[in-house]
């Protein structure tokens, strides 16, 4: 049931990091002077792409609501891995072990790009899929082993 609690907990953190970083990161308001000039200047240069004209604005925006729609989506994965660790959470191991190196690696690029918050709440993710990892543990299935009935 640890493992439950950990993919629980990891799942809470990672819905707050989609919120967070939807409200701050994309849609927080570009403070004045050297940031708004920044702002416009991405806004104003235009260009061509496979037949549409984007601004890098564009892009900015657009590659920040990808990140939330896919924190949003991590949390729900997390919650429904909760789910089925209640049934056989050793099976999940190869699924928390990709996530955790994942979230390391995020929190190296936030680390090197970003800022203290979004690197904090990384690492927790990351410690919370480590330790719902190392407490995975098959579930006793009163002596028959479910694989070899099916």
């Amino acid at each position: 049931m640890r493992t439950v609690l950990f993919l629980r907990i990891a799942s809470v953190l990672t819905l707050v990091h989609a919120a967070l970083h939807t409200i701050g990161g994309v849609f927080g308001g570009a403070a004045p002077g050297v940031q708004q000039a920044t702002v416009a200047v991405m806004k104003a240069n235009e260009f061509a792409v496979m037949g549409v004209t984007r601004s890098y604005w564009d892009f900015y925006m657009g590659f920040g609501l990808v990140v939330s729609v896919f924190l949003t989506v991590e949390a729900i994965v997390f919650w429904q891995l909760g789910s089925l660790a209640k049934m056989d959470a050793l099976r999940l191991r190869p699924i928390l072990a990709t996530f955790l190196v994942g979230y390391l690696g995020v929190a190296e690029v936030s680390y090197r790009y970003f800022f203290a918050g979004p690197v904090i709440t990384e690492i927790l993710i990351a410690l919370c899929l480590g330790l719902a990892f190392a407490s995975a543990k098959q579930v006793a299935t009163g002596g028959l082993d479910r694989r070899a009935v099916a």
